[in-house]
């Protein structure tokens, strides 16, 4: 689904590569983490992954496609979806607006827009009773996932997680890595996570290890 050859990727007026000649390959139907200490890497190699940056060298492509040869903005809208540790909720927006806003920017009506969001918070386990409470409302576990129903509203298939339960405590962390799972062996998603969480790790199909910009599996 995601392929990364030969990437490496250095900060401008920087002396030392960031990542060094990384390659990996990311299957649908499985959970991926990379995990490795604080500035090891992770983060850029996620980043470039997103296309937020492009490589200094080497070549990233999805279901065949080579990102140099696309746009970004509509591949992050519709390629690859994202979940973040702080969940990044529109904050004046409840939680079905939150899931509705990447269906109407890919063209979906308000009213199809508000069916799709209804099933989605669902299937993530939040029930009707919160579809119109702001984020500030829900708790942690609840924000991440109408933050993940949020990710799914967008059609793609990647998904890539930067520490998902890294403001959880252990049951809701917990309950998010099942979704997480669900995602890829139920639903044939490629999940990705940047992780320091063990438990993660433990759970994941494939694991990585971020080493000083080196990628090992």
């Amino acid at each position: 689904m995601l392929r990364i050859e030969n990437v490496s990727y250095r900060y401008k007026n920087s002396e030392r590569d960031v990542l060094k000649n990384v390659s990996a390959n990311f299957e649908s139907g499985k959970i991926h983490s990379v995990v490795g200490s604080s500035g090891s890497g992770k983060t850029t190699l996620l980043s470039i992954m997103a296309g937020l940056d492009r490589p200094a060298q080497g070549r990233i492509s999805i279901g065949g496609d080579d990102l140099v040869n696309m746009d970004l903005d509509q591949y992050r809208r519709e390629r690859i979806s994202m979940i973040f540790q702080a969940f990044q909720l529109f904050p004046l927006l409840t939680a079905i607006e939150n899931v509705c806003v990447p269906l109407q920017m890919n063209g979906v009506d308000r009213k199809e827009a508000r069916m799709k969001a209804v099933n989605l918070l669902k299937s993530v386990g939040i029930d009707y009773s919160k579809h119109k409470r702001y984020p500030a409302n829900l708790s942690g576990g609840e924000q991440q996932r109408v933050a993940i129903a949020r990710s799914l509203s967008t059609g793609a298939k990647v998904i890539l997680a930067d520490e998902p339960t890294g403001n959880l405590d252990v049951a809701n962390g917990d309950a998010v890595v099942s979704i997480l799972r669900k995602l890829a062996h139920e639903d044939g998603y490629c999940v990705i996570v940047v992780t320091h969480n063990p438990e993660i790790a433990e759970a994941s199909d494939v694991v990585f290890r971020m080493s000083d910009g080196v990628l090992s599996a």
